[in-house]
């Protein structure tokens, strides 16, 4: 079948918009920032991955109104303070990703609200994920805005600039990521998630 976004996501026989389910799977962006007042923000975005390498960078895109009004705050808080940390979501830590998804008041810490043990950044003010299996610190580069067919809120991808990295020491072996312990998890359609069990490897031609 073919049909036009223009005219609706859910067209027959979808139930739902298909669009997120046909994308996939997808990284999940675990982004934990401060507020000017120094309140821990920490959210998870499907719409994220890394854009470049030299230097490292990553995106994540968020929509939307907050609840209280206004922007979301790990848009918010990002554009005021220019920082903010990717913490890698993992298969033990899939409870607490999903908790950090709900819509809480903009004076709640949902790193404590999940019972997730914060750790000091050393590059920049966010904290991470302690127990996370790698975590990136990033320094805001700039937003790109995209219009919003419904205006319901900003529709904003924000780029960032990697500059410190850190990668729990069990998930290293022989000099390589193993991506059999660290279980990253990935977002699929609807409320599904995949884990990374397993993997296949394929050389590239010369």
């Amino acid at each position: 079948m073919f049909f036009d976004p223009a005219d609706g996501m859910r067209p027959p026989p979808f139930k739902f918009s298909p669009f997120k389910s046909l994308v996939v799977p997808r990284p999940i962006g675990w982004i934990s920032s401060v507020s000017a007042g120094g309140i821990v923000n920490l959210a998870p975005y499907s719409f994220f991955n890394a854009v470049a390498e030299d230097p490292p960078c990553v995106v994540y895109s968020v929509g939307g109104f907050h609840a209280d009004g206004g922007p979301k705050d790990s848009l918010r808080n990002v554009e005021e303070t220019g920082e903010f940390v990717f913490n890698l979501a993992t298969f033990e830590l899939r409870e607490q990703m999903n908790q950090t998804s709900a819509q809480v008041a903009r004076d709640v810490d949902e790193m404590a609200m999940a019972g997730l043990a914060a750790a000091p950044s050393i590059k920049v003010r966010p904290p991470r994920v302690r127990d996370a299996a790698a975590n990136f610190e990033c320094r805001y580069m700039q937003t790109v805005e995209i219009p919003s067919r419904k205006g319901q809120g900003r529709n904003a991808v924000v780029f960032g600039e990697v500059v410190g990295i850190h990668v729990r020491d069990d998930v290293i072996v022989e000099g390589m990521i193993d991506i059999k312990k660290m279980r990253p998890i990935a977002r699929l359609g609807y409320n599904d998630y995949a884990v990374v069990d397993d993997f296949f490897t394929v050389l590239r031609p010369d």
